[in-house]
Parts: structure tokens; C-alpha cells; sequence
């Protein structure tokens, strides 16, 4: 072969040698391909996991009906205004509240709550007819207007003439003095209306029997408002409520829940 014959055949070695590695080279590339690809198919809880776990790092949707619920500000109470539930202690678990039916009415309705936790929303737990001052309510009440002071009051001693009814856990003194003398505004017998009282902490020294005589504020206030059993008429200044439902009072009041007597007319 001469040496011309020899160089023309060198290019077309060399051509077949740059085809066969470009041949090569892309069958191990496909190979690599092809091994990767079927790497991912060989491993699907892998992936669905991958997939799962960047689900999961995606915010949560909110429950849009629960978020929009607006709270009541009263917190489930009725009949008085959010100035007047403002003053509630925020620590007080349980309330009785006395609405009138108007700023000079003496009937008006008393009504137990309770709430789970403080700051929670007060539950309705029992209503019974009540009675108030002959004249009404008042804000500024002074001895013998014949008015009952409205207000948020705490309420932290009980007494009577009658032993406590079982389950009572207020301070409870019996004592012969809770003897009602007189007759009432209409001339109604008082007899029995002091056998269960509940002292209302207004004007008086909480920590007391509710026949401690103390006013701190003055004797031109009056004091000695109590909540005790209805006698069938209007009083000087407390609240009277049938017999049965002060025995359930003292039976549910509980000093470790602060309890309040939130009072006053109709939306005050």
C-alpha cells in the first residue's frame, strides 16, 4: 500500500474511532439517564413522602366560620349594659344578677351564672322573680329613700336564723338576732324573711356577719342591704327571693369563685 493509500485511510479510522466513542458517549449517557429515571420509579413512598412533607410545610388553611364569630360583650349576660359588665372581676366565676323592670319599679328578676374559668363566657344556670326597693334603684342611695343601690357588689358572708342548708361553703353565721321586726312597705308580715340571708357588700365590712352595724362610707347611705327571702312586698333596699331559691344560693355560692350580685334597672 503506498504511503498515500495509507494517509487517505487514516481519516476514515479516525472517523470511525470519533463515531464509536460519540456512540459510546451517548449510550452512557442514556444509560445515566435511564438509571436515573429509574432510580425515581423504584422509589414511590420516597417521593410521595417528598411530596407529603412539602404539603404539609404549606400554611393551613383557617376555619373561616369560626374565626368570623364575633364574641358577645356581655359574655353571655342580658338586660345590662358593657360599662356595667366591665366592672365585673374578671377572677369571678359566679353572679347573680338582678334586673328591675324599670329605674322606679320594686319587681325585677334574679338570675344565677356560672362560667367554666375566668374570662370565660357566663352560663344561665336558674331565674326566680325577685322584688327591690319600693322606690326603685339608684346609683347615689342614701338611708331611707326606699331605693336599692345599683351596682356590681361582691357577695362574701351569709347568715340567718335557720341552720345553713347542706353544701353551703359561704362564712355562715346563725345567730337569733336575723328576727325581722315591724311590718314591710305595704304592711306585709316580715316573719321568715331573714331566715336565709346573703350580705350584699355594699356599704360594710366585707369578712363580717351580715349583722355587723359598721358603714364604712357613712350612715347616710344605710346599709345592711341583704339578699334574703321574699316577703310578698317591696323592701327598704335589699332583694327578696322565694325561699327555695336562697337555700339553692347558699348551696352554690362558692368563696373561691368570687361570686358578685351585679344590680340595677333594665340595661343599666
Amino acid at each position: 500500500m503506498s504511503k498515500h493509500a495509507r494517509a487517505r485511510s487514516r481519516p476514515g479510522r479516525t472517523s470511525r474511532r470519533t463515531a464509536r466513542r460519540a456512540a459510546l458517549a451517548a449510550t452512557l449517557g442514556l444509560l445515566t439517564f435511564t438509571a436515573g429515571w429509574a432510580y425515581v420509579a423504584q422509589d414511590p413512598d420516597q417521593a410521595a413522602g417528598a411530596g407529603r412533607a412539602s404539603a404539609d410545610s404549606r400554611p393551613q388553611p383557617v376555619d373561616r366560620a369560626a374565626r368570623d364569630i364575633p364574641r358577645s360583650p356581655l359574655q353571655g349576660l342580658t338586660g345590662i349594659s358593657e360599662q356595667t359588665r366591665e366592672r365585673i372581676p374578671a377572677e369571678s366565676r359566679q353572679l347573680i344578677l338582678v334586673t328591675g323592670r324599670a329605674v322606679d319599679s320594686s319587681e325585677s328578676t334574679a338570675t344565677l351564672y356560672t362560667r367554666p374559668a375566668a374570662g370565660a363566657d357566663w352560663v344561665k344556670a336558674e331565674s326566680w322573680p325577685a322584688r327591690n326597693g319600693a322606690r326603685g334603684w339608684s346609683s347615689e342611695r342614701t338611708y331611707g329613700d326606699l331605693t336599692s343601690p345599683q351596682g356590681v357588689f361582691a357577695l362574701t358572708d351569709a347568715g340567718g336564723l335557720l341552720s345553713p342548708p347542706p353544701g353551703t361553703r359561704l362564712p355562715y353565721d346563725e345567730d337569733r338576732g336575723f328576727v325581722a321586726t315591724g311590718r314591710g312597705v305595704n304592711g306585709e308580715s316580715l316573719v321568715g324573711s331573714f331566715d336565709y340571708v346573703v350580705a350584699i357588700d355594699f356599704n360594710r365590712r366585707p369578712g363580717r356577719s351580715p349583722l355587723d352595724p359598721v358603714m364604712p362610707d357613712g350612715e347616710d347611705k344605710g346599709g345592711n342591704i341583704w339578699l334574703h327571702v321574699d316577703h310578698d312586698g317591696p323592701s327598704q333596699g335589699c332583694v327578696g327571693i322565694p325561699k327555695d331559691a336562697m337555700r339553692k344560693v347558699l348551696q352554690t355560692l362558692d368563696p373561691a369563685a368570687k361570686p358578685v350580685i351585679v344590680m340595677g334597672p333594665e340595661g343599666f
